[in-house]
């Protein structure tokens, strides 16, 4: 199992420096990682690090709270388009979700799905299982498999608990299976990257990416 070709190499943080950016798109080429996930704010400068390279570009809309209005974050989607990012981290609405408003937060992910899929993007839609109650996590599946998104993510990694395999089995189970899954949040060792991997997920958000390869 090539561990690398399944990690985003990720820097989140909100004290995150431009120095920063560089390494991890650096040790993204040099590891052959999946993808680099970067703050809106660093994604033109993580494009011109990572030029010529076959890393992708990923960054994170709505982050990590989810309730920014959702004509805000369709803008984020097309300014971070424009300066080069190849996959967006959006995060849904939980407050919606909480409230039980559904047509709200199937709007809100149709919308930036949109956004993104007109100009040959993926999505990744975040669902912060941490805050969602079983139930939740299955109507924002149902949801999902309507709309076919290019992945379901577990979490943010900044709100609770992140991956667990048991909740990557229920997303498993619940999803189509043309939509992947990512899981997001506490993925720390080789161990943890490989039972996620074997509960079903396709991708894996973590800031250890160089850690985690180096236990193989």
């Amino acid at each position: 199992m090539n561990i690398a070709s399944f990690i985003d190499h990720t820097v989140l943080k909100p004290d995150t420096t431009l120095a920063e950016i560089k390494q991890i798109c650096q040790e993204a080429v040099d590891y052959s990682f999946a993808a680099v996930c970067v703050p809106p704010f660093y994604v033109a400068q993580a494009r011109q690090a990572l030029d010529g390279s076959p890393v992708k570009l990923a960054t994170v809309i709505g982050f990590p709270l989810g309730y920014s209005a959702t004509v805000a974050k369709v803008e984020e989607i097309k300014r971070a388009i424009d300066e080069g990012a190849d996959e967006f981290d959006i995060v849904i609405n939980i407050a919606a979700a909480k409230n039980g408003n559904w047509s709200f937060v199937r709007n809100d992910i149709d919308r930036m799905l949109t956004a993104c899929h007109l100009r040959a993007k993926q999505i990744k839609v975040i669902i912060e299982t941490a805050l969602l109650t079983e139930s939740e996590i299955l109507e924002v599946c149902k949801i999902c498999n309507d709309l076919v998104p290019d992945y379901v993510k577990t979490s943010t990694g900044f709100n609770g608990a992140g991956a667990t395999p048991e909740v990557i089995r229920l997303l498993r189970s619940t999803l189509k299976k043309e939509i992947k899954i990512k899981a997001s949040g506490g993925i720390r060792t080789l161990e943890d990257a490989k039972a996620l991997i074997a509960a079903g997920a396709d991708r894996l958000g973590a800031s250890r990416g160089v850690a985690i390869v180096g236990e193989e």
